[in-house]
Formats: C-alpha cells, sequence, structure tokens
C-alpha cells in the first residue's frame, strides 16, 4: 500500500508541473523539475507512508489486543481463575455428544467467612479453582457459577469417567491443609452430578445436579451423589423410593 501511495503521489506531482508549465507558472526548466521530482518524490512518499501505516497498524494491533483481554475479563470468574458462569453456558451450547455436569458446593461455607475472615474465603475459593484446574482433563471445562458452587462439564467421549473425576476433586479439597488467621480451616466440597443425551438443555440438567448436590448436603456432606440415584433419567421425577430418609439411599 506503501509502494501504490507513492506512484500515486509521483503522478500527482508530474500532473502538477505540467498543469504549471501549461499556465506558464513553472518558476524554473521543466526538465531538471522533473528530475527532481522522480528522485524525491517516490522515496519520501514511500517512507511517509510506511511510517503512517506502521502508527494505524499498531493502534489496530493494541485495539485487537484490548478486545481480547476485555473478552477474557467478562469470561473468566477473577477470583478462581476458571470461566464465570455465562462463559461455562456457552460452552455448554457448544458441546457435542452426551454430556456429564459435576455441581460442587464449598460445605458450611458461611461459617468459613464467619470465623475466619472473607479474605480466608476468597483464598478457599481460589484454591479449589485451582484444583479443579488440575485435575479436571484437557478435554472438560470448569468454571466458577457464583458464590461457593462451581460446576464442570465432562463430554461422554473422555478417558475418565466422571464419578473418578468428582471424587478426585472431592479427595484432594478434603485432603488440601487450608489455614486462616485462626489456623487450620477445615474444607469439604459436595457435589451433584447429572448426566444428559445430545439436545438437554442447560437448566434441565443444572436442576439435576442441584437436586443430586442438595441431596448429597442432607447426607451429611462431603460425598457425591449421582441424579440417576434419586431421578428418573426420562422424566426428571423423582423416584418412589425417594421417601426413604437421603442416607439410606446411599449406604
Amino acid at each position: 500500500m506503501a509502494a501504490k501511495i507513492a506512484f500515486v503521489a509521483y503522478g500527482l506531482n508530474l500532473l502538477a508541473h505540467l498543469l504549471l508549465v501549461a499556465f506558464n507558472l513553472l518558476p524554473y526548466p521543466l526538465g531538471p523539475a522533473l528530475a527532481i521530482a522522480t528522485v524525491l518524490t517516490p522515496p519520501v512518499s514511500f517512507l511517509v507512508a510506511l511510517v503512517a501505516y506502521a502508527v494505524v497498524g499498531l493502534a489496530i494491533y493494541d485495539l485487537r489486543i484490548s478486545r481480547q483481554k476485555f473478552e477474557l475479563l467478562s469470561r473468566t470468574d477473577m477470583l478462581s481463575g476458571l470461566m464465570n458462569r455465562r462463559a461455562f453456558v456457552e460452552q455448554f451450547e457448544r458441546m457435542k455428544g452426551p454430556v456429564s455436569m459435576v455441581l460442587f458446593d464449598i460445605d458450611r461455607f458461611k461459617a468459613i467467612n464467619d470465623n475466619f475472615g472473607h479474605k480466608a474465603g476468597d483464598e478457599v475459593i481460589a484454591e479449589v479453582g485451582e484444583i479443579l484446574r488440575r485435575i479436571v482433563p484437557a478435554d472438560g471445562m470448569a468454571a466458577r457459577l457464583g458464590g461457593e458452587e462451581f460446576a464442570i462439564l465432562i463430554g461422554s467421549d473422555g478417558d475418565a469417567s466422571v464419578m473418578d473425576i468428582a471424587e478426585h476433586v472431592r479427595l484432594a479439597v478434603e485432603c488440601r491443609a487450608f489455614f486462616g488467621p485462626g489456623g487450620h480451616i477445615p474444607v469439604t466440597v459436595s457435589a451433584g452430578i447429572a448426566e444428559a443425551a445430545t439436545g438437554a438443555g442447560f437448566s434441565e440438567m443444572f436442576c439435576r445436579a442441584d437436586q443430586a448436590m442438595y441431596v448429597a448436603k442432607a447426607a451429611g456432606r462431603n460425598r457425591i451423589v449421582h441424579a440417576d440415584q434419586f431421578l428418573d433419567r426420562d422424566t426428571g421425577l423423582r423416584r418412589d423410593f425417594m421417601s426413604a430418609p437421603a442416607v439410606a439411599l446411599l449406604h
């Protein structure tokens, strides 16, 4: 483009000289003037155009980088470093084939904030996020949905079963040493698992995982419950044996 501008500038320079000659306004001989124009105009205009395009190009590059950073920030939970809810839902909608969702909730998180302070609570959330990032396989996705609630998505073609991954996360959190101003902080998570065939909506699957997670809470926390243990996969309705205590269903 800079070369094209140089040629255009040279052409305009020649045209201007010819017009000045036609009106007897050229104050010097045409031959030397054209020689000087030929020698100076193309390289000077090329350099000026090159600098201008370099400045514009750098500005466009900076804008692109800024846009990418903004997009990343808009899709990332700053405390945990995981996806936020918006990005998680978008990724869910893009996934092909059957998927499994695991919904994690930090047990008694309010007590952690009350007893050890919100700074300690934030550190717990950040560390749980790091555990998820380390354990969830490359073909899976992890997100913080809000508060003390996390979720992962695993495709049906993964190498490890969703239950194995969820149990790995649960054990890693339970074994991790958390410390606050008052000493050791006991941290565990409860989780619910839901699986769905192709075409299942996010709300439906989230509701199933959420129900399973609350059964895990009711059964004593620090455990994982699969929705198929008490929900019919096709209808989403509770099975008759849910009238029994939740603890009895899990042992």
